[in-house]
């Protein structure tokens, strides 16, 4: 006759480790928190800000409202100032970061393919190189390449600002990581037994694949030309060819000059609020493709 075997007792948890599990995940979340706010702080600053006029800017609190009212004056004041000086401006930083974000995506894809999935001699040395190439300061390569395109008469053109912009390194780097990690030689091999050339398999099968790759790489070369300030600082005179950056520091200039006399602190507020919206809008309607593009399961 048997017996039945007693059930074993479950094994508590310690007290004490379950109160330090406890305390660690509010440390984490307390440090989440700090750093959400750190960053939120400055846009908060230039959305109140910009709904001061000028006097308002400099003797209230500086992170509440005070005249909500004047952030429609305000807007009206930044796309009539000067003949709409603003829109000009933000016009030429739309050229620049849209064709040098294209521009530079194509290159790093191109790059970054022929890294990953091409054997040919210098390679290593190439991307070494290149890798070198990402730690060298932009503003360090900026005075070089100002007098490499005099050399050229391209200097005070759009050119000036656009040509040294589509060389971007880390968007290599980051292709040809992607490609050896979602790319299997396994697939393209398939594409080139079907019959389909290396453009054909380039554009048909590692393309759609690569698409979070270069939407990052696009995001990230945008963002950099739209906020880049030294460049055309240097490259460019004529202000009917500035970007919003090298813009509203001439703006800040005048109001300093002026001592404020002409409003325009509260003019580089507003420009500087709507300055980023583009980049916003731009992140919100590219961040589905993070999404999708991987090949997990793609090979049977």
């Amino acid at each position: 006759m048997t017996t039945a075997a007693a059930p074993v007792p479950a094994v508590a948890v310690p007290a004490p480790r379950r109160t330090s599990a406890v305390r660690g995940r509010v440390t984490v979340n307390a440090v989440m928190v700090a750093m959400i706010l750190y960053f939120l702080l400055p846009f908060w600053w230039l959305v109140v800000a910009a709904s001061k006029n000028n006097d308002a800017l400099f003797s209230t609190a500086a992170l509440w409202f005070h005249s909500p009212g004047s952030f429609f004056d305000n807007l009206q004041q930044l796309f009539t100032y000067n003949d709409g000086e603003y829109l000009r401006w933000m016009g030429n930083t739309a050229i620049y970061a849209g064709v040098s974000g294209v521009g530079a995506t194509a290159v790093a894809t191109l790059a970054g393919y022929a890294f990953a999935k091409y054997r040919f001699p210098g390679r290593n040395l190439l991307f070494s190189s290149l890798l070198g190439a990402i730690m060298v300061p932009a503003t360090a390569l900026a005075i070089p390449t100002y007098l490499l395109l005099s050399k050229v008469a391209l200097t005070n053109t759009m050119w000036a600002v656009i040509l040294p912009q589509l060389l971007n390194p880390f968007g290599v780097y980051l292709v040809r990581v992607y490609v050896q990690e979602s790319l299997p030689d396994e697939l393209l091999e398939a594409a080139r037994m079907d019959g389909a050339g290396e453009l054909r398999v380039l554009w048909s099968v590692a393309l759609p694949t690569l698409k979070p790759a270069l939407v990052t790489v696009l995001l990230f070369s945008m963002v950099g030309t739209w906020n880049n300030f030294f460049l055309p600082l240097v490259m460019l005179n004529n202000d009917k060819l500035f970007p919003l950056t090298v813009g509203l520091q001439s703006w800040y200039q005048g109001a300093l000059i002026q001592s404020g006399a002409n409003a325009l602190f509260t003019l580089v507020i507003a420009g500087s609020l709507v300055a980023i919206i583009p980049l916003i809008v731009a992140f919100l309607l590219l961040q589905r493709y993070w999404r999708g593009g991987l090949t997990v399961g793609s090979l049977k």
